[in-house]
């Protein structure tokens, strides 16, 4: 579940339900992004799972086969070695789409991203040749590659997009730059660390954002570098409004954008229309919100609206999981471009800190709008069931049954507390307290 980018909330609430089938009610857990340590009677058992920048990651398909084998892992106790075949099988099956699909799939979803940011033939046709490339490039099985493929990625596409901004009419150089590296922006890394640091979760989410800010660092390095090498780093480069396609365009973007995805990361059939819906949810509710509270925010619109969306997606029996949704939505927000082009205009002399602070504001606004949204989901399904007080409960070696007074008997589902409690118990609660 860390090699598919899921939060160490939705890992530990998955796990002690696992461990729950399996009869283990006295279990801790200690979850990092890297690592998670289980207690079980009594003994601490580790299992440390090492990952760098480099490290593979999940496909879509493979992501939606692994939570179908957690699933059945919740609902019943199942075989470890079955369930240790099934992973394996899982981590080793080929994708569903040969080469040639996947590097196609895609261009077409940067081609997608480049309707919805700059609506143009010129942009449509540069994103295109830069997907093939990128899209191509990705699927080279080398490590060494990952670790500098970002880098290298945004050094060729800032060249090849500089080059013909200084001698052709192609519009601003940085938001072209945005749809074919929009699979290396991590808007869903930082806006899960974000979220992970507002709900207590300090070390996960203090290592995601620190992570996804140097990896928008590296990024930004690789366009500058390319500014540099073109002499492009101090160009005042405007819009292109001439050759600007209908407003209609922007829903074929949204289109080619799913289409894109199910064919490069090898979505399965049955979560294409899913990730479809929450596509154009994101997309609407952003184009709303920019037109009531500002483009600056309208990622917070678009967030807390589909937040809800893909959780409950992700609950359904025949639904999806949510980083199946979850992510298509962050790149459609492009949390990570706007980061994109701030840090590159501010630090390359384009701009200033306004705009730096600017991209950040946005990030977090977005990273906002998913913890609101998630806030929001899970008090419309458990309603007050989740405040409570700060307790620690007994051991169950020295627990003692619980007793119920009165009231306690006679109203279903009260707990039994020191004024609900009769007489002998309260003295005897008086007597325990005052002896420890």
């Amino acid at each position: 579940m860390t090699l598919s980018e899921e939060s160490v909330a939705v890992v530990s609430e998955k796990l002690r339900r696992i461990l729950h089938t399996y009869g283990e009610q006295e279990s801790e857990l200690i979850l990092l992004p890297t690592a998670v340590f289980i207690q079980t009677d009594g003994t601490m058992q580790g299992r440390v799972i090492s990952r760098s920048t480099g490290g593979k990651t999940l496909r879509f398909d493979q992501i939606a086969e692994l939570y179908q084998i957690v699933g059945d892992a919740e609902r019943k106790p199942m075989d470890p070695v079955e369930g240790i075949n099934r992973l394996n099988a899982m981590g080793a099956q080929r994708p569903r789409f040969g080469w040639i699909t996947r590097t196609v799939g895609h261009a077409i979803l940067t081609v997608g991203l480049c309707l919805l940011l700059v609506p143009s033939w010129t942009g449509v046709a540069i994103s295109f040749g830069l997907g093939l490339l990128i899209g191509l490039a990705k699927l080279v099985r080398s490590s060494s590659l990952r670790l500098v493929l970002p880098v290298v990625a945004a050094f060729v596409s800032g060249v090849v997009v500089f080059w013909l901004a200084l001698n052709y009419d192609i519009g601003n150089p940085a938001v072209l730059l945005v749809p074919p590296l929009v699979t290396f922006l991590p808007g869903g890394m930082i806006t899960t660390g974000t979220m992970e640091l507002a709900v207590g979760e300090l070390v996960s989410g203090s290592s995601r954002l620190v992570s996804g800010l140097v990896q928008l660092a590296l990024l930004a390095f690789g366009v500058l570098a390319a500014g540099a090498l073109t002499g492009a780093s101090t160009y005042d480069f405007r819009a292109d409004l001439s050759g600007r396609l209908p407003w209609w365009v922007a829903m074929l973007g949204v289109v080619c954008f799913a289409i894109g995805i199910f064919l490069h990361f090898s979505c399965p059939t049955s979560a294409i229309g899913w990730v479809f819906l929450a596509l154009v949810v994101a997309y609407a509710a952003q184009a709303v919100g920019a037109l009531i509270i500002g483009s600056a925010f309208s990622g917070f619109a678009g967030a807390v609206v589909v937040t809800p969306l893909v959780l409950f997606i992700s609950s359904l029996r025949h639904g999806a999981p949510s980083q199946l949704t979850f992510l298509p939505a962050f790149w459609l927000l492009v949390p990570g471009a706007a980061g994109l082009i701030g840090l590159t205009t501010a630090v390359g002399g384009l701009g200033g800190f306004a705009d730096f602070a600017g991209a950040l504001v946005s990030v977090l606004a977005i990273a906002l709008g998913v913890l609101i949204g998630t806030a929001l989901y899970r008090g419309a399904r458990s309603g007050a069931r989740g405040i409570q007080n700060f307790s620690v409960e007994l051991p169950a070696a020295i627990r003692q049954p619980e007793k119920r007074g009165f009231w306690g008997r006679m109203v279903p589902g009260t707990r039994n507390s020191f004024w609900g409690a009769s007489n002998e118990e309260a003295e005897n609660s008086s007597k325990d307290g005052d002896s420890s």
